[in-house]
């Protein structure tokens, strides 16, 4: 890597990121290339912290419409981002990275309570930090923790990886083959045209924090790394 374009980043993954086409929960490769791009990065001096989903463990609005109490669906999935965050984990200390994993939830047998001081002195001491368990809060997605953690840990960019979306259309790119996509859209536009960024609460406080989101296709080869480069892949979203 040559002059990257960033010093810390905020990298969320979504659930179904980590599924890849395998299809299953979480697939190895998916993982496997995830990590060997947060080597490149940590090597360069880059702090890394990390959100995960746990769209492909859990949904509660699936659940929430078959019935089940919103709150209910809401926590059971906090406790999906807490199995991705554990897999992410295990894979990165497995390559010899220092990883730790703060849960908005209290789990003191496997991840420290989310303190946003400690966050930033294992970011310091070159540690990758994962935040699982969302906000805490049921009626928050794991879009606004990202944004929130972004905010706590004074990250340069919040990089939003998506599963064979490569960033930011008019209208749903895998529907509509004339979909028009954006390189670089306003806060705002995001907001007025409805598009499916992030939810709106999320974007607004990235609007109010000035936070840079890059859109990214995390399939694509190298993608994590050619965004922290700066390349110009996906579509970036600031004012």
């Amino acid at each position: 890597m040559a002059n990257p374009k960033h010093k810390r980043v905020l990298l969320k993954l979504s659930g179904e990121a980590m599924m890849g086409d395998s299809g299953i929960t979480i697939d190895p490769p998916t993982l496997c290339g995830i990590v060997e791009q947060i080597k490149q990065l940590l090597t360069e001096g880059i702090e890394v912290a990390i959100v995960v989903g746990g769209g492909n463990i859990w949904r509660g609005a699936a659940a929430e419409a078959a019935g089940m109490d919103r709150s209910t669906a809401d926590y059971a999935g906090m406790l999906g981002t807490l199995i991705n965050a554990l897999a992410l984990q295990s894979a990165l200390e497995k390559s010899g990275i220092t990883t730790r994993t703060q849960s908005a939830l209290t789990v003191e047998a496997i991840a420290e309570p989310y303190i946003p001081r400690r966050a930033l002195r294992h970011l310091e001491k070159g540690r990758v930090v994962i935040f699982a368990g969302g906000t805490g809060n049921p009626y928050m997605t794991t879009d606004t923790a990202a944004a929130l953690r972004a905010i706590d840990i004074g990250a340069d960019v919040l990089l939003m990886a998506k599963h064979r979306v490569d960033g930011v259309y008019d209208a749903d790119p895998r529907k509509s083959p004339n979909a028009k996509k954006f390189e670089r859209i306003s806060y705002l536009d995001v907001l007025n045209l409805h598009l499916q960024v992030m939810d709106s609460t999320a974007l607004s406080l990235c609007m109010e924090h000035q936070l840079p989101i890059i859109v990214f296709d995390l399939s694509a080869p190298q993608s994590i790394v050619r965004v922290v480069l700066g390349e110009p892949i996906g579509s970036i979203v600031s004012t």
